[in-house]
């Protein structure tokens, strides 16, 4: 295998990273590589499309308060030169009115910059803004939430959620992500959640779900577009996201009462409960069987 098979194989194992472990794939395939700036160089689109996909966030320079890195928050480029991949790294946190340029390597944010936003639709972005805050400060531990409004249209709104649990002393971690796209002209909120999890003490159990949402907005929340639309827009988001819990919850005490009782046998081919003094003994009786063996033998 050439060292461009290497990178594509290291790209590859990024980009499947469970949440929170992602520096630790890195590291692991830094012995496969085994030259650093040719791994630097050669996976950073892959772990563009990584942050950019899991919802990263990041500190924003000269706020107290963090932002999602994505595609929504993603600056488009002005340069001529396609190819310019530091152009590709400026984003923008609208909560703040500031643009940044992020590392995608060392998740560090730098040079803030302050932008104006669309005039025409910054006041129902705000108010989705400011509803969404309130819902995330009621149900997310630590979670992050962005309000993007979509350049060349004031009908459409882009609402993005994270939240992370790690816990590598119990060997699991977690990530919930959902987006919702909210458009006032076709009276439409559509959306996924996106649900990760990794347990992998002593073995490695990954779960991964995607939800899809589509609802209508009633008319009243299309037309008004003030605080209380935002707030009812919220309130169906809110509906939707606490069936999916439930359901997951049901889910799993499903899986846990039939799915995987029935992945192994309750009693062994005998019929019988297995005697594990016994098992023990026969372990233990064959071990000085053994051992005299080899003393007789010397």
């Amino acid at each position: 295998m050439d060292a461009e098979e290497r990178i594509q194989a290291a790209s590859k194992f990024l980009l499947q990273s469970p949440p929170g472990e992602i520096n630790d794939v890195l590291n692991d395939v830094r012995n496969i590589i085994s030259d650093d700036e040719s791994l630097q160089a050669g996976v950073l689109p892959a772990l563009r499309e990584y942050n950019l996909a899991q919802f990263i966030t990041a500190d924003v320079p000269g706020h107290q308060h963090q932002s999602i890195v994505s595609e929504a928050a993603r600056i488009p480029s002005g340069s001529a030169d396609e190819d310019d991949e530091q152009s590709q790294d400026r984003y923008w946190d609208p909560r703040s009115r500031t643009s940044f340029r992020f590392d995608h390597l060392s998740l560090e944010t730098s040079d803030p910059e302050h932008v104006e936003p669309d005039p025409e639709s910054e006041p129902f972005r705000a108010a989705l803004e400011t509803a969404s805050l309130t819902y995330l400060s009621s149900h997310y531990h630590d979670g992050v939430v962005s309000v993007f409004s979509t350049p060349g249209s004031a009908s459409r709104y882009i609402i993005q959620i994270v939240a992370n649990k790690y816990n590598p002393s119990n060997y699991w971690s977690g990530r919930w992500r959902s987006e919702y796209i909210v458009d006032t002209d076709a009276k439409q909120l559509t959306g996924k959640i996106l649900l990760n999890v990794h347990y992998y003490e002593q073995g490695n159990v990954q779960l991964s779900t995607t939800h899809n949402v589509s609802l209508s907005l009633p008319p009243a929340i299309a037309a008004s577009g003030g605080a209380s639309a935002a707030s009812k827009v919220l309130a169906l988001i809110e509906t939707e996201e606490g069936k999916y819990q439930s359901s997951l919850n049901d889910t799993y005490a499903e899986m846990g009462e039939k799915t995987f009782k029935g992945l192994r046998r309750a009693l062994p081919m005998t019929r019988s409960k297995l005697d594990w003094d016994r098992v023990l003994g026969y372990k233990l009786g064959a071990e000085l069987t053994n051992s005299k063996g080899v003393f007789g033998s010397a």
